[in-house]
């Protein structure tokens, strides 16, 4: 049997590590959500997050992980935004140089946000541009190292903190001891092979479902043929940080060995996803991050009699989209 490269014992370490850095976000229930799906469900809120979504636990955790000499040297990654900003965060407070590979069409917040913090964006586009080969060429010419949005052990574990601190919460806050799902939305699998390996030594018979928006579901099939799928297109939908082409080389095993299942959701109820947080929760999503509450309320997963968990994962959003959410 294949050992996983990220173990409990990985994000506990993890935890440890970025403590002093990241935010305990709150996991919030609301009556009317429990009401809608015959359950109860909580929600951790990491868009509350510094940076604004959990990408900065990974990154924090991958960035203290390097050595003096590769600090001085500088990192490079490449990110639609959430991923993009928390590198950049990471960074600056470590004193590093940071180049960040952004695409075209990434929402004007974030990339305003990454060159905010002091780092170097080079733009790509995302139908014509290998984004990896150019972050490639930059590594050997600048000696940088990749801090990758979801295929390194150090960032899955880093992201597994959010999921950590959840079970806690939902024991001490809810007087909650078991869990019978959890939701997490899916790009390259980082998060939720970080949030898996918690879920999965905390609640031994959760079941763990991958969210991701439709026409874009290559985890969902990876996970039901057992290998790697990708997507056909790389943009069509306004869930912008959930387009990785395909799962991740590291990240698919581990949800593989899980036993994970994939469920996918539609821009319209991503879209009033998003308003219900706002109109209930009082949270500000971004549509990625909106992805495991579409698939509660729109019966993606059945919730009838039983505890789901969530994450809603990042709330770095334009106003005009927004906006299109918010005033439907």
């Amino acid at each position: 049997m294949t050992v996983s490269p990220v173990s409990i014992e990985h994000v506990r370490d993890a935890s440890v590590r970025i403590a002093a850095h990241a935010v305990r976000t709150p996991v919030l229930a609301n009556p009317s959500l429990d009401s809608m799906t015959g359950g109860r469900v909580f929600v951790k809120a990491e868009n509350l997050q510094k940076t604004g979504s959990f990408k900065f636990r990974g990154a924090m955790n991958r960035l203290l992980a390097l050595s003096t000499e590769e600090i001085r040297r500088g990192v490079i990654t490449f990110s639609s935004g959430n991923h993009a900003l928390a590198v950049a965060e990471a960074a600056r407070y470590l004193g590093c140089a940071a180049v960040v590979l952004m695409p075209t069409d990434a929402p004007r917040i974030k990339v305003h946000g990454v060159k905010a913090r002091g780092a170097q964006v080079i733009q790509y586009d995302r139908d014509r541009d290998d984004r990896e080969a150019v972050a490639a060429e930059l590594i050997w010419e600048r000696k940088l190292s990749l801090v990758h949005p979801f295929d390194d052990p150090f960032v899955i574990a880093g992201q597994g903190t959010a999921a950590l601190e959840a079970v806690v919460q939902l024991k001490e806050d809810f007087n909650v001891k078991e869990v019978d799902q959890v939701l997490i939305c899916c790009s390259g699998g980082g998060l939720s092979a970080g949030w898996g390996t918690v879920i999965r030594y905390a609640y031994t018979a959760a079941n763990v479902f991958t969210v991701e928006p439709a026409g874009f579901d290559d985890t969902a099939r990876s996970l039901a043929s057992g290998y790697r799928q990708s997507n056909d297109k790389a943009s069509g939908t306004i869930c912008d940080a959930l387009l990785a082409r395909a799962p991740g080389e590291v990240t698919l095993p581990i949800l593989l060995s899980l036993g994970a299942k994939g469920v996918s959701v539609s821009d319209d109820e991503v879209l009033a996803a998003m308003q219900f947080a706002f109109d209930e929760l009082k949270l500000v999503l971004e549509p990625s991050g909106a992805v495991p509450l579409a698939a509660v309320l729109s019966g993606k997963v059945k919730t009838a009699r039983r505890t789901t968990l969530l994450i809603a994962s990042g709330g770095n959003v334009d106003a005009d989209m927004f906006l299109s959410a918010i005033s439907r």
